[in-house]
């Protein structure tokens, strides 16, 4: 009797769990756990009987299975089968004649045996084995537990000593719960929560699965572990099966193994219930008012038995939202077509919005209908001027289903515009599937063209994954200059984001806009100039700003080619890369509604993410916080590239948040961005982990993955510093690793191009490694004297978190001087800068410390060392010779001896044994 738990890794975020059941089996001797089907309970359970184990404790399991329920004492049998002999030896006659009855004919007639024996002879069990050692009791899928094992154990624990303690886990769905009566009143019972996107994310690179399908996942599988697994198992075999990678926006398959857990959480309710569910998936927006009016007039006693099985949340408006968004489509999967148009055809004449209206109507009939048709095209385009280019492109595919064959002029033009739609939107899906269509059709090579562009429009960040598609576009558009100029400035996108190429990406643009320009096409002529300006900026040409002037000037459409590759945002770019951080929020705050306003997901996506980074720089961290959230929360529901998203959440979490939570979301950018071959946000996302890991004082892993970074912007050929501001970070890191001279070459060359360029806050960050440095090097005072003028200029370019982080690093150059009063000053004003920032975590790191911990007479010798100071002053301290701490070290003899004596002048210690003394004192 084995609970059936499929394959699912369910340990991944249930460690507080754990603890959790543990604290409350400790202090109440009972605890039930609860959860719906593939949440994880076995695994915890597991876990919790394998630390009792640990601890010597007698453990007895059951796990009885769905047809033991219909076994009268099944269970009873099976848990008293796994009792030692030992412990049977000592029962009465009676009492052993009826355990061994039970174990020999569990599905016997009951009626010759003595049930008063048989319960007495389970008490007496558990009491011989508790005399012995702590006994912990097991009962895993205790909803499948037949009633007469049921009312044995209810009575058996009942009469139990305090050493026997029981766990119990169970699914309830919508039934009477087991695990209660069980426990006796008062039970703590712990619900298992289900995971966060980090965690899904986490479960799928154990897997081997990609990680930047987790947020999809995790919204479709409603962070159950069991269905997160299954789903992205199926989209495995989906892309094995195609021969290509599963794109990040492709509809999730609840298919094989995920479609049986979806069925199996909804086996939870009754069919009355699962009615009413199904009339909720068919439906955009569902509530139960719009409910009962399509017929469901019971609407809300069924979905409060569906809230308790956990499947849909039911707010206090009446809107119905499924807690995991793959039991939608298994239930419309599962239905029949009668029953999906009959509900489509309830909903049609109970929906108050038009376009919705259409919709179910047209979802209700499976035949041609020239008028049908025109409605549907109608209403896809009353989406377009919504904004809603996601339903507009559904739309129009329905309307070209719906075109009769004789129509087939305006079929294809609906299939072209869907295509577009689905482009704009960001939906990859949509976008193939019209493409698709076109192709198949005697389309024209402009047709052809436009559709090819659709799908380059909608793939994000993966262009890498598109080398056929660019060159049938660019082999159908021969002859038309525009069309030329539209794939040439798709393939410019593509060198920057997927190659790392700005000079060819450069290049690339030249050409669009010498083909624009040909063409007459001002739109794409100001898109190529805005690329060139752009990579311009990264390669540090002096021209860069004189070439974005000269696209600004040109007239531009209000909804040009994405906002985000518009001249207007990218003066916003260049504003925020020159700490003119009032004119891009200005400029930004007019662009979002205009955004919004279009529809396209990742045009929002980058307005949200630069107001982020401006909010960050200019210390407002809680405003920057929600942007991210806001970004996270459309990336996902939008199903765009998730490696950005993640990269701007860690950087506000970095800052405002968590550095724990920053790293987690770090990361998640790096698998996801490597996936998807997007170089531009890889190093972005290892530039917030390295971050992270220089502020929590993990030098040598700073080092390392800033190091990454350094490379990645070389192969980019990037030159100018303050597009991504990783140098100061690696010099410090550097510092901290003890290699006070690279850090020294590294700011000597990157100073004089920042100069150059006019980099003032890229300048400002270097002289801030710079002095420590100097303080590294045995100038503490020009060190000081350099981390006093920078916190200044800081101040004046009103970019605070640059200032507070110059106030911690002249506070640490103090306390290693043991100039104590002035290390407090720097600490207490960098304090003061970050709590009106609410930069939560850099907060806790200008804690003045108490005293012992560094701010106090006895401040340890860890204040005043290195990391790497500080690893060989221990292993000298504790007995290794100059040349044993070499070889573990991995350092030469000589730098171990230089090392040594900068130690023991921060000390002012002589000899090894004033060492030790020291170490151990302090």
């Amino acid at each position: 009797m084995v609970a059936a738990t499929g394959n699912a890794d369910t340990s991944v975020g249930h460690g507080e769990l754990i603890k959790a059941v543990d604290l409350a089996l400790t202090t109440h001797g009972r605890a039930l756990l609860t959860g719906p089907a593939g949440a994880g309970k076995t695994e915890v359970v597991r876990a919790v009987a394998a630390a009792a184990e640990a601890r010597r404790e007698s453990v007895l399991c059951l796990a009885p299975e769905a047809a033991d329920q219909w076994i009268p004492e099944a269970s009873a049998a099976a848990l008293l089968a796994s009792v030692p002999a030992a412990a049977l030896d000592q029962l009465s006659g009676p009492q052993r004649t009826a355990i061994a009855l039970l174990r020999r004919e569990a599905d016997a007639p009951r009626a010759g045996r003595d049930h008063i024996a048989l319960r007495l002879a389970v008490v007496e069990v558990l009491r011989t084995l508790a005399a012995r050692q702590p006994v912990l009791l097991v009962l895993d899928n205790a909803q499948w537990l037949d009633a007469e094992s049921t009312d044995l154990l209810r009575f058996a624990l009942r009469l139990t000593p305090p050493r026997v303690r029981v766990l119990v886990a169970e699914c309830v769905q919508g039934g009477a719960s087991v695990g209660e009566p069980l426990c006796g009143p008062g039970v703590p019972a712990i619900r298992v929560p289900p995971l966060g996107a980090d965690e899904v994310a986490e479960l799928l690179v154990r897997h081997c699965l990609p990680a930047r399908l987790a947020g999809r996942i995790h919204q479709a599988s409603g962070g159950n572990p069991r269905l997160a697994l299954a789903l992205g198992h199926s989209l495995a075999e989906a892309a094995e099966a195609r021969d290509s990678s599963a794109h990040h926006a492709d509809p999730l398959p609840v298919s094989g193994q995920a479609r049986e857990v979806a069925r199996r959480l909804l086996a939870g309710v009754s069919a009355q219930a699962r009615r009413t569910l199904l009339l909720a998936a068919l439906a955009s927006r569902p509530t139960t008012s719009l409910l009962r009016r399509a017929g469901r007039p019971d609407a809300e006693a069924e979905l409060a038995e569906a809230e308790r099985a956990a499947l849909v949340r039911v707010g206090e408006d009446g809107t119905v939202e499924f807690t995991a968004g793959a039991l939608l489509t298994a239930l419309a999967a599962d239905a029949g077509w009668p029953e999906r148009a009959a509900g489509h055809a309830a909903l049609a004449a109970a929906v108050d919005d038009p376009v919705q209206a259409v919709r179910h109507r047209a979802l209700a009939v499976d035949t041609p209908d020239q008028w049908l048709a025109a409605e549907i095209t109608e209403a896809a385009a009353v989406c377009r001027r919504r904004g809603q280019r996601a339903l507009a492109a559904e739309l129009g595919l329905l309307a070209a289903d719906r075109t009769p064959s004789w129509l087939a002029g305006e079929e294809l033009a609906r299939l072209v515009t869907a295509a577009e739609d689905a482009g704009w939107a960001g939906r990859a899906d949509l976008a193939r599937r019209a493409t698709r269509a076109v192709l198949a059709r005697d389309a024209s090579p402009a047709d052809r063209v436009r559709a090819r562009l659709a799908v380059m429009d909608a793939a994000g960040q993966a262009l890498g994954a598109l080398d056929e598609t660019f060159a049938y576009a660019m082999d159908e558009a021969a002859g038309d200059p525009s069309l030329q100029a539209a794939v040439q400035l798709r393939i410019a996108w593509k060198h920057n984001l997927s190659d790392g190429d700005p000079v060819r990406s450069r290049d690339a643009a030249a050409e669009a806009g010498r083909l624009a320009a040909l063409g007459g096409d001002q739109t794409a002529e100001a898109m190529a100039l805005t690329v060139r300006a752009r990579m311009g900026r990264i390669l540090g040409d002096t021209d860069a700003e004189e070439i974005l002037a000269e696209a600004l000037a040109l007239p531009a459409p209000e909804v040009p080619l994405g906002m985000r590759n518009a001249p207007q945002y990218l003066a916003v770019r260049h504003a925020l890369f020159d700490d003119r951080l009032a004119d891009a929020r200005r400029q930004l705050m007019v662009l979002l509604p205009a955004v919004q306003r279009t529809g396209s997901a990742e045009d929002v996506f980058e307005v949200l993410r630069s107001l982020t980074e401006v909010e960050l720089r200019s210390g407002r961290c809680e405003a920057a916080s929600a942007h991210a959230r806001r970004a996270l929360e459309l990336t996902i529901e939008a199903g765009l590239s998730p490696g950005p998203a993640w990269y701007v959440a860690a950087m506000a979490e970095a800052m405002g948040g968590s550095f724990a939570r920053a790293a987690g979301y770090a990361r998640r950018g790096i698998q996801a961005s490597q996936e998807e071959q997007d170089q531009v946000f890889l190093s972005r996302s290892l530039h917030a982990l390295g971050l992270v890991e220089l502020a929590t004082g993990e030098a040598a892993k700073a080092v390392a993955t800033l190091r990454r970074v350094a490379a990645l912007e070389a192969a980019q050929q990037v030159v100018d510093p303050s597009v991504l501001r990783w140098h100061g970070e690696l010099a410090e890191a550097l510092i901290a690793a003890d290699a006070p001279g690279e850090a020294a070459e590294l700011l000597d060359r990157v100073r004089s191009v920042a100069l150059g360029l006019g980099r003032t806050g890229v300048v400002a960050a270097l002289d801030r490694a710079r002095g420590l440095c100097l303080s590294a090097q045995g100038e503490a005072d020009a060190g000081v004297h350099l981390l006093e003028s920078t916190a200044r200029r800081f101040d004046d370019l009103k970019l605070p978190l640059e200032r507070g982080r110059t106030l911690l690093a002249l506070a640490r150059v103090e306390r290693r001087r043991r100039r104590r009063a002035p290390a407090r000053a720097a600490l207490r004003a960098a304090a003061e800068v970050f709590a009106l920032a609410a930069a939560a975590p850099w907060t806790e790191l200008a804690r003045e410390p108490a005293p012992g911990e560094g701010g106090g007479a006895q401040a340890p010798a860890a204040a005043m060392l290195t990391e790497a100071e500080t690893r060989l002053a221990l292993l000298v301290g504790q007995g290794a010779s100059n040349q044993e701490a070499a070889a573990k070290l991995f350092l030469s003899v000589k730098t171990v001896e230089a090392r040594l004596t900068r130690i023991y002048q921060k000390l002012d210690v002589r000899s090894r044994a004033q060492l030790a003394t020291a170490l151990r004192t302090r």
